[in-house]
C-alpha cells in the first residue's frame, strides 16, 4: 500500500484567491504539483502563473464540471500516477436567515456540499483500487458550533463536516483520508462582507489565507478529521457538545446584542 502521508500531487478548488490560493501555493513550496481550479479563468490562469502552478479553469460544483476538473487533473497528473490531494475549498456565503429563497438553498447547497460529495463520488473509488488518496474539505467553525446571520452557510457547513466525517468513519481503514477544515475568522473577501458578525468572528484573532494554508499543511502531516487553525474553537466544540443548551443560550444572547446593536 503507498505511505498515505507521501504527497506528489494536489488539485485546489476555489484557489484564484483566498484561502485556496494560499493552501495551493504552500503545497507548491513543499514540492507538490498542484492543479489550481477556479470559474475565472484569467485570474486562476494568472495565480497558477504566480505561485508555479497548473490552471484549469471551470465549474468544480456541477458533476458534468467536477469529472472534467478529475479527468483534466488526472491527465495533468500522469506520470505521478494520479491525484494524491484534492482540496474542495471552494465555498460561498448568503448572508440572509430564514428569509432565505429556494434559490439560495439550492446556491449554497451545490456549492458548499454537493461539490464535495461530487469529488467525493469521483475519487474515493480511484484511491481504494490505488491503495489510498486524501481528501480535505474546506468547511467552516460555523460547521462544528453555529454561525449567526446566514441560515444556509451554517446549514451547509455542518453538512460539510458531517460529509468529512462519515467518509472518515467509511473509508480510513482503505487507505483514504478525509479532514475538514474549520477556521473562524479569516482575512477574506467573506469576512469584509460579514457586517455585524465581523466583530463575533475575529473576536478570537483574524488569520491570514497563509495562516489557514500553514495549519492544512500541518494537518495534512496527521490523519486528525478536524484541521482547526484556531485552537479556541476545540474547546467551543467540546463545551457546545457538553451542555448544548448551555451554548445556544449563549449564542442568543450574542443574536440579541446584534439585535439592539443593528436598531
Amino acid at each position: 500500500m503507498p505511505d498515505r502521508t507521501a504527497i506528489r500531487t494536489a488539485v485546489v478548488t476555489g484557489a484564484a484567491r483566498g484561502i485556496g490560493r494560499a493552501i495551493a501555493a504552500r503545497l507548491v513550496s513543499e514540492g507538490v504539483r498542484v492543479v489550481v481550479n477556479d470559474l475565472d479563468e484569467s485570474v486562476v490562469g494568472e495565480t497558477a502563473s504566480a505561485i508555479g502552478a497548473v490552471p484549469i479553469a471551470g465549474d468544480a460544483a456541477s458533476a458534468e464540471g467536477v469529472d472534467l476538473l478529475v479527468a483534466a487533473a488526472l491527465g495533468e497528473f500522469q506520470e505521478e500516477g494520479g491525484i494524491d490531494l484534492f482540496v474542495a475549498n471552494a465555498g460561498i456565503t448568503s448572508g440572509v436567515g430564514l428569509e432565505a429563497s429556494d434559490d439560495d438553498w439550492a446556491r449554497l447547497l451545490e456549492v458548499n456540499v454537493m461539490a464535495q460529495v461530487r469529488a467525493a463520488r469521483r475519487l474515493v473509488p480511484l484511491w481504494l483500487e490505488s491503495g489510498g488518496g486524501r481528501l480535505v474539505l474546506t468547511a467552516s467553525a460555523a460547521g462544528l458550533l453555529t454561525m449567526l446571520g446566514d441560515l444556509p452557510y451554517s446549514v451547509t457547513k455542518h453538512g460539510s463536516v458531517a460529509l468529512a466525517e462519515w467518509l472518515a468513519a467509511t473509508y480510513r481503514h482503505r487507505g483514504v483520508i478525509v479532514q475538514a477544515v474549520c477556521p473562524l475568522g479569516v482575512d477574506t473577501r467573506i469576512l469584509e462582507e460579514a457586517g455585524p458578525l465581523k466583530d463575533l468572528l475575529t473576536r478570537d484573532g483574524t488569520l491570514s489565507p497563509e495562516d489557514v494554508a500553514e495549519a492544512v499543511w500541518q494537518g495534512l502531516q496527521g490523519e486528525s478529521v478536524h484541521i482547526l487553525p484556531h485552537p479556541s474553537v476545540r474547546q467551543y466544540y467540546a463545551g457546545r457538545a457538553a451542555d448544548p443548551d448551555a451554548w445556544l443560550g449563549g449564542m442568543n444572547k450574542i443574536q440579541q446584542r446584534l439585535e439592539r446593536a443593528s436598531t
